[in-house]
């Protein structure tokens, strides 16, 4: 019998590699050419080869175009990633075709590098970083860069899912007192003591740091606004980790400027991989090229479950465990 046929459309852990080639019969993107961008190129490549499967990753473009233009030989599509949100799931359901991510084994790398950034905001890390790097460092002074501590700082996280119950446990360690806001309260067992808010002002006004952890989509798009920046007590701290749609770009610029924003940190960008001009002028924001998820451990299980999922599809003939609802 013939192995399925394999698309994958970016260069992946060699490890993840080395399985899909054992497994299928691979069409590997490993120069990771960025034909990946386009969902025209996409689907007519898939068409060529009469893909059986599909591993995407964040943000390609397999929206309603793209998932129109597939062959019929695609039954699944497993994206490298827990959001969904680049993949048009209603209209994969509607020709067949499976969709499925991979939650659960990213929580805490993406929890870490939010707490990285809260560091580096809060102490002015990256300021610091590219002063010695640039030779101006004439050394210590007992005003230079002077941030503020973490220690009894009310932790505010928007979106107490997984990863944010994650942040919230490494945020406890460094006696910071946790806030909340979902869209309802979670059990007391996974809220440990944390505060729950069920409206945005009174959340927003109680807390120092925000740590953004919210899915993507129209509800969340620009969620944080020049409003709500308004609402923040002076001097708060900005984290997004989530989504960058869900930032008001120009909004928080104006805060960080203004100085009602102390500082930002930020790993999600709205239309990445571009940035928005305005930060880049900024020494109190730090910036990171989306690496949530970038440990070796968790790339590698991420990759693990995603061809699980596969398996489960096309050599199995069985539902895909982590697939889309």
């Amino acid at each position: 019998m013939p192995k399925p046929i394999l698309l994958l459309t970016r260069r992946l852990p060699e490890a993840i590699e080395i399985r899909a080639a054992r497994d299928y019969d691979a069409r590997l993107n490993s120069a990771d050419e960025t034909w990946y961008r386009d969902g025209a190129e996409i689907a007519r490549r898939a068409t060529e080869a009469g893909a059986a499967g599909i591993l995407c990753a964040a943000g390609d473009p397999m929206g309603p175009a793209t998932i129109a233009a597939l062959p019929d030989s695609v039954k699944i599509i497993a994206t490298f990633s827990v959001g969904t949100d680049h993949i048009d799931i209603a209209g994969a359901k509607a020709r067949g075709i499976t969709v499925a991510n991979t939650p659960e084994v990213l929580s805490f790398a993406t929890a870490e590098c939010a707490f990285t950034l809260m560091l580096m905001a809060a102490r002015r890390a990256g300021e610091g970083e590219r002063m010695v790097r640039a030779g101006k460092w004439d050394g210590w002074a007992p005003t230079q860069l002077m941030g503020v501590t973490l220690e009894g700082k009310r932790l505010g996280i928007a979106g107490f899912g997984r990863i944010g119950r994650e942040l919230a446990a490494m945020a406890r360690g460094f006696r910071m007192e946790i806030h909340y806001r979902d869209l309802r309260r979670v059990p007391p067992e996974l809220e440990q003591g944390a505060t729950f808010h069920d409206d945005d002002r009174g959340f927003l006004s109680a807390i120092d740091i925000l740590s953004m952890h919210m899915p993507g989509g129209d509800a969340t798009r620009k969620w944080l606004n020049a409003e709500r920046l308004s609402w923040m007590r002076q001097g708060a701290v900005v984290i997004n980790t989530g989504r960058g749609g869900s930032v008001d770009d120009a909004a928080l610029v104006a805060a960080l400027s203004s100085g009602h924003i102390r500082a930002a940190g930020l790993d999600v960008y709205d239309g990445e991989p571009k940035v928005f001009p305005g930060y880049l002028g900024l020494e109190n924001v730090a910036l990171l090229p989306h690496l949530g998820s970038a440990t070796i451990e968790t790339r590698d299980a991420m990759g693990q479950r995603a061809l699980g999922n596969v398996d489960a599809v096309l050599l199995h003939g069985k539902a895909a465990p982590d697939a889309a609802k």
